[in-house]
């Protein structure tokens, strides 16, 4: 074969894929499944067979504490629906959670519980131990700050129980809670706007409570640095950088030039900042040197009355809360009775759930330093949008502190082994944002499995390039009937599969039963076949590497309908012509296609593609990527004696859901 001129992309020795976790008040919706899980799985699926099945650890697990969890509970409970414990809740939607992944086929090493059981156990020891090192290493601060508290009710309430309107200037988000918006946006609780308790619907009071935090705002400037390097150094998403480095700005204050008019000496009452006063713009802006500095400006205009927006910027990040739900929090300082705010511990709990994975496989838990710090590893985290600020800049700056790195210190970014980001955009249903919180209601992700294959599901997510931006998932079956209008779109890329690709493996097998005596005839294989499978397969290897699964499909579409292409006119001509030699050439080059094809999609559709090996009757080193160049007389231990299994007529391989075939 001649030398590829191609350079081809180098994966990890051993990897560490781990997706956002669920929280534990629900079952999965349809976002769960196609936004972030049958990509994460897709790519695990990929480098097993890449760089083989033992370097590969897969895990994930229901999100087990915080206000969502904690509010559901007590809602059921209250409304005589429930009379189990908030452990039995959590774990009742935990087993839900793992038979709907189980069903999406979902090859998950571990899907754990961050509190529940062996897993539960080992993300405590590890809470406590990444709190001791953060606090002895001077990393943590306490704060008082002030929190939201119902005089009705008189309760202190957690941040899903108050609502209003985010303070980050140009935010669109629905929905604002006490220190962040349903698009991410961090801020401190005073600066909410509009504040409402979900409880009595008033306005609840401010008071004092000291917490700990972590000093992320001094990690601005490496964090800079590390979106730089990334930018030159890395296949980073540009748009996942882009979001992280809208945070990385220094402390602002907006102001609407109405509400400065007759006021002359306010620059003298701020603290140090520089004054940005553009014509055209309504709102002057002020910039700060510290977030001290800030803090102390909103002080000052609060005093005199002045409305404001803050800007996006780097605030210290919570650690603790007193949600009775919850990990404890080591006691320091006098400071007792707190749990861990879900976010923080929920960012580590990866690290928990490889440790149980080894430990269930009789390893030393402590192995996992080899898979999060070694160079030769790498960890991939799947994840949506809407959670870059945590993943992308909390992660990274806690990271960086517990390898010992401080804010002042120059880094040498190719010795930090930092997670490997992948963020995909919304995924709307029915071209409108959904959620369990919002009006518009989720399918569940059981429900789609009522109308469709999850393969067919699995290829339709990967098609829809939630890479580049939000798109709508638009199922016939969950339509009204004036709704639907032509082809249910869903199964198109499906379809490729079931139709195209189905009718082209069953011909090779009837071909070769009637004409072969059921055996692979053995060949050399056409040299443009070749040549265009073996582009199919370095095409579909970067864009696996880039993470561009949507282009996956598109090489895949390409080259299966051209082999098909192949088959109809070569074996048509060699049908009406009764040439048994072109009949044989031809049915070398379609197995050989046959043979690239499920290599390529068994990280896609697994279970159909192994039905396709077994009746092929060749060794599981077909996955292998080590042979993936090989013709399938590679993977035969006797050419001479090899056969087919014999197929049946009007068998598929590749199956549409029943209730889509006509009887």
């Amino acid at each position: 074969m001649e030398e590829r001129k191609i350079n081809r992309p180098i994966f990890p020795k051993k990897a560490v894929i781990t997706a956002g976790m669920p929280y534990g008040n629900k079952e999965l919706h349809f976002g769960h499944i196609g936004g972030v899980f049958v990509h994460a799985d897709t790519f695990a699926r990929f480098l097993r067979d890449r760089i083989g099945h033992e370097n590969v650890i897969f895990v994930s697990g229901t999100d087990c504490y915080g206000s969502p969890i904690s509010a559901g509970y007590l809602k059921l409970v209250e409304e005589n629906q429930y009379e189990g414990t908030v452990q039995d809740y959590v774990r009742a939607n935990h087993e839900k959670q793992k038979e709907a992944l189980d069903k999406y086929e979902v090859s998950l090493n571990l899907y754990a519980a961050s509190g529940l059981d062996r897993a539960g156990e080992i993300h405590k020891e590890v809470s406590d131990e990444i709190f001791n090192k953060l606090y002895e290493g001077g990393y943590l601060v306490k704060l008082s700050s002030p929190q939201f508290y119902d005089p009705d009710f008189k309760v202190l309430l957690n941040g899903r129980q108050v609502v209003g309107k985010c303070p980050i200037e140009g935010c669109s988000s629905d929905k604002a809670y006490a220190d962040e918006c349903a698009l991410g946006h961090q801020y401190m609780p005073n600066e909410l706007i509009e504040p409402k308790s979900i409880l009595s619907g008033k306005t609840p009071e401010l008071r004092d409570v000291t917490n700990w935090y972590f000093k992320l705002e001094e990690y601005n400037n490496l964090l800079n640095e590390k979106v730089k390097y990334l930018r030159t150094h890395s296949n980073w998403r540009k748009n996942l950088l882009n979001t992280i480095e809208e945070f990385l700005k220094a402390p602002v204050i907006y102001v609407k030039r109405k509400q400065l008019e007759g006021i002359a000496d306010l620059e003298e009452r701020l603290p140090k900042h520089t004054t940005i006063d553009e014509e055209k713009k309504p709102s002057i802006t002020f910039v700060f040197e510290t977030l001290h500095d800030r803090d102390t400006a909103r002080e000052v205009l609060d005093g005199m009355g002045i409305r404001f927006r803050t800007g996006k910027t780097l605030v210290p990040f919570r650690l603790s809360g007193n949600v009775e739900w919850g990990i404890k929090v080591p006691e320091k300082e006098e400071l007792k009775n707190l749990t861990f705010w879900v976010w923080p511990e929920s960012l580590w709990a990866p690290i928990s759930f490889v440790k149980t994975y080894l430990e269930s496989m009789g390893k030393n838990p402590d192995e996992w330093t080899q898979w999060w710090h070694s160079k030769d590893s790498k960890v991939y985290q799947f994840i949506g949008e809407d959670n870059i600020y945590f993943y992308g800049i909390a992660e990274m700056a806690l990271f960086m502190a517990l390898s010992g790195i401080n804010s002042e210190d120059t880094i040498d970014w190719e010795n930090i082994n930092l997670p490997h980001l992948i963020a995909n955009s919304h995924l709307l249903f029915m071209d409108k944002k959904a959620s369990s919180s919002s009006t518009i209601k989720p399918p569940m992700a059981k429900d789609l499995l009522e109308h469709y294959t999850a393969e067919q599901l699995r290829m339709h997510f990967l098609s829809l390039g939630l890479s580049k931006r939000s798109v709508s998932f638009a199922p016939q079956a969950f339509m009204d009937k004036e709704d639907k209008q032509g082809a249910d779109t869903v199964l198109k890329d499906g379809n490729l599969l079931t139709n195209v690709f189905n009718r082209l493996v069953r011909s090779c097998f009837y071909t070769a039963q009637k004409y072969f005596d059921g055996t692979i005839p053995v060949g050399e294989i056409s040299k443009s076949i070749l040549e265009e499978s073996n582009e199919a397969i370095l095409k579909y290897e970067r864009h696996m590497y880039n993470h561009e699964f949507h282009s996956l499909t598109y090489v895949l579409d390409s080259y299966i309908r051209n082999m098909n292409k192949y088959w109809v006119n070569n074996m048509k001509l060699a049908e009406t012509s009764d040439d048994n030699i072109l009949r044989r050439q031809v049915l070398v080059d379609a197995f050989h296609a046959v043979r690239t094809t499920i290599t390529l999609i068994h990280p896609i559709a697994p279970s159909s593609c192994e039905m396709v090996r077994e009746y092929l009757n060749v060794n599981e080193q077909l996955w292998s990527w080590d042979f993936i160049f090989e013709p399938i007389y590679t993977l035969i231990e006797d050419t001479l004696t090899h056969k087919l299994k014999y197929l049946e007529p009007q068998v598929d391989f590749f199956k549409k859901h029943e209730s889509q075939i006509s009887f």
